[in-house]
């Protein structure tokens, strides 16, 4: 069975060193616009549209992407590399327009899509992110977020794009897809516990 590359770390590799991805390099760990000299490093809106050009599209077959890519190749397009262009398109889109960071370090996708029952309806949210995690390919898992990104811009939703870019690299292989889906699947429908509530036992 084909396993992920993102169940372990590389040996050997030096995760420090590699740049931030591109939402990363503008958004801080607090969810806030980092800033350069004084200013802000909120991304304009030629960047945006150069990133929203990608949807749909494979790795380096768009040129307006290619200064956003931070993923080491040795000129092969790989699976990461897929997967950082789908989730540079999908953030383009969510940035749009949006005042506040869309990168938001720490929520889960899963989580972030209940937010969304605050203007849609459940069983009509129900039945898209089933419809996303129901995916057997990437390409088509890529598309059907790219579905539930838009209306998270339309509440204001921020995301974890590091953790959307290691989803969609998951979506890749069988065991990926599982975690993934499990995952999505905690956030989405677990109920959160209450202060007084115990810890759940050990592996249930």
């Amino acid at each position: 069975m084909s396993t992920s590359p993102l169940s372990a770390p590389v040996p050997g590799q030096r995760v420090s060193s590699l740049p931030r991805p591109y939402w990363s390099g503008r958004a801080d760990e607090q969810g806030q616009w980092r800033t350069r000299a004084g200013g802000s490093l909120r991304p304009p809106g030629e960047d945006l549209s150069a990133l929203r050009a990608g949807l749909g599209k494979k790795a380096f077959t768009e040129p307006r992407l290619w200064q956003y890519y931070t993923t080491p190749t040795d000129g092969r397009v790989t699976l990461e590399l897929e997967a950082e262009h789908a989730a540079l398109a999908l953030y383009g889109l969510h940035q749009q327009s949006q005042e506040q960071p869309m990168h938001r370090q720490g929520v889960r996708t899963g989580r972030a899509l209940r937010a969304l029952h605050q203007r849609y309806s459940e069983e009509a949210t129900d039945r898209r992110v089933a419809q996303a995690v129901g995916a057997t390919s990437a390409a088509a898992f890529a598309y059907r977020l790219r579905a539930l990104v838009t209306q998270l811009r339309s509440i204001g939703q921020p995301l974890d794009y590091d953790q959307v870019m290691q989803d969609l690299l998951r979506w890749h292989f069988p065991d990926g897809r599982s975690r993934v889906r499990r995952g999505w699947g905690l956030g989405y429908h677990g109920r959160d516990r209450q202060p007084d509530e115990a810890p759940p036992l050990e592996g249930s």
